[in-house]
């Protein structure tokens, strides 16, 4: 690899202020989890910020692979949390499995693997599915495979996060699999959920590998870094401009690497996933995806760019 070509990871300070970077920008979008909250409650500095820059005249497009709420109720966490934005300023994969299926003209049904916000923005659609919920495994699980039924008028699989996740379920997804033409969708593929506490929570990447593992298929991903939500944000937004966006994330395999696919300059926050020792291996690395993974800039948290604006 060239040396010259490689990317490096800047912390936002005063001197890039003054060389125009928030005049550089007219949309914000920006991650959920881990950005903005963890689970219930805000990050410190995180909504003031999006306040200000709100103020200021930027766009705030709000980015989630958390499949398990539909739009509106990202609507109503935002307004909880004081956040400025219309349904159509969010943008979640939940929503973009919807905007999938009706693409493609999709008419059976849909067995999902995951949680009520896909549904929902399914019956919004008008697209039918099969039930969500829980599904136990049997006590006999043995005696209970010949007595398995499965709807002949499932014609798509999409699999999220689903913490009802059992083994009937990994058994239902794949068997609708076995037939070639049975869709295979995922929302997204993030490992884990960020969290304050010294946790791992596995996240929908978790069940996407189990039953791709098992059906021997590869499902057709929707969520960042992928080109399809992209897709469906310039569809909401027709006149948004790739130089004129900021991508603002706490994960580098899918916020970052979403925003540098795109042309789109990146702001890599450390109240999530990744870590600036992540960012450093990566700009140690030879290979052209870890450039992908490199953050043009960064900052501990949101709420350190807050200093910086002036409304």
């Amino acid at each position: 690899m060239d040396l010259k070509m490689r990317r490096t990871c800047k912390k936002l300070d005063d001197s890039i202020m003054a060389s125009g970077f928030l005049d550089s920008f007219d949309y914000v979008l920006c991650d959920c989890d881990g950005v903005l909250w963890h689970g219930p409650n805000p990050i410190p500095g995180s909504i003031e910020t999006v306040q200000a820059l709100h103020k200021m005249g930027k766009h705030i497009i709000y980015i989630t692979n958390n499949s398990t709420k539909a739009r509106e109720e990202y609507l109503e966490k935002c307004a909880k949390f004081g956040l400025p934005g219309k349904v159509e300023d969010i943008m979640s994969t939940s929503y973009c499995v919807a905007a999938y299926l009706k693409s493609k003209h999709f008419q059976r049904k849909v067995y999902v693997l995951g949680s009520t916000g896909i549904t929902f923005e399914l019956q919004k659609a008008g697209i039918d599915h099969l039930p969500v919920g829980p599904d136990p495994v049997p006590e006999d699980w043995v005696k209970w495979i010949p007595e398995l039924k499965l709807d002949p008028e499932v014609g798509a699989v999409v699999v999220g996060f689903d913490h009802y996740i059992s083994y009937p379920k990994l058994t239902k997804a794949a068997s609708y699999l076995r037939d070639p033409e049975t869709l295979f969708i995922a929302t997204n593929r993030d490992e884990q959920f960020p969290t304050e506490r010294n946790l791992t929570i596995p996240g929908a990447g978790t069940f996407v590998a189990a039953v791709e593992t098992v059906s021997g298929r590869t499902a057709v991903s929707l969520g960042k870094p992928h080109k399809y939500m992209f897709d469906c944000i310039k569809e909401m937004h027709p006149d948004i401009d790739v130089n004129k966006c900021v991508m603002i994330g706490d994960r580098l395999n899918t916020d970052i690497m979403f925003g540098t696919k795109h042309g789109i300059k990146t702001l890599l926050v450390l109240t999530g996933i990744n870590s600036l020792e992540d960012v450093h291996e990566y700009e140690k690395g030879s290979q052209e995806t870890d450039q992908l993974l490199i953050p043009d800039y960064y900052l501990t948290c949101l709420g350190d760019l807050q200093q910086f604006i002036k409304v």
